[in-house]
């Protein structure tokens, strides 16, 4: 363990959306872990290379909707800095979109929204990646999304689905992306079933009644097999931080 604690910026979108399993994982390793909530706290104000781990959650906005949420844009410089330094950052859903941009690639709608619980498809680099623990047909994760992303250039793929062929890169030795939500999963989401109606409403083939049922079916799984994968890569990008079994 290092001598002092190591810390953990999360950006947070929405209140509903945090860490989620990755926040045991973080205070097994002795993490100190502050949320800064977009759009109240001043993200201008963060030193980019400063947090030993930056976490960007997830949300109901476009990572280019900068007319309307100016924020975005000082997420997007303390990005651009982190990843030209390979400083240990961890993307999700919002967050992985808007580390494609801040690497330069396109942001764009999907060809339909990805809302509930499914696989995806590792390339042969997601095999050989912390993936490999989200693999098969016993893990689904939670998919909620409507926008996704080019491949940025220099980044590394590693997951995909019909809908999305870019849901997870990983860029440098140390950051990575997941258009996917493998941190969420159990009774907590049904915060997300309640701040979500709308969305929920307005999507065909989606409702509360079958999220809920599949969060029952899959959040077991996930659980287990997210604390792996996400142990795995937190062991891999800051290495002594482990926890002292």
């Amino acid at each position: 363990m290092t001598a002092t604690r190591p810390s953990c910026v999360a950006f947070r979108h929405v209140a509903f959306e945090g860490l989620g399993l990755l926040e045991p994982l973080l205070a097994e390793r002795g993490f100190r872990v502050r949320y800064l909530d977009a759009g109240v706290d001043d993200l201008g104000a963060v030193d980019p290379l400063a947090p030993d781990l930056l976490v960007v959650l997830g949300g109901p906005i476009g990572a280019d909707d900068d007319a309307d949420y100016p924020f975005l844009t000082d997420e997007i410089r303390v990005l651009a800095a982190r990843l030209a330094a390979d400083r240990p950052t961890l993307g999700l859903c919002l967050g992985a979109q808007l580390m494609a941009r801040a690497l330069g690639a396109r942001i764009y709608p999907a060809a339909g929204k990805e809302i509930g619980w499914a696989g995806i498809r590792l390339t042969g680099a997601g095999r050989d990646s912390c993936l490999r623990h989200l693999d098969g047909d016993e893990t689904a994760v939670l998919h909620w999304h409507g926008d996704t992303f080019d491949l940025p250039d220099g980044a590394e793929h590693l997951a995909a689905t019909d809908v999305c062929p870019n849901q997870a890169f990983r860029y440098g030795r140390n950051a990575l992306a997941l258009q996917f939500h493998a941190e969420a999963a159990g009774a907590s989401l049904e915060r997300w079933f309640i701040g979500h109606t709308g969305e929920i409403a307005a999507t065909p083939g989606v409702t509360v009644p079958r999220l809920r049922a599949d969060t029952a079916r899959w959040s077991g799984p996930l659980t287990e097999r997210g604390r792996r994968c996400f142990s795995e890569w937190l062991s891999t990008v800051i290495p002594d931080t482990d926890p002292v079994s």
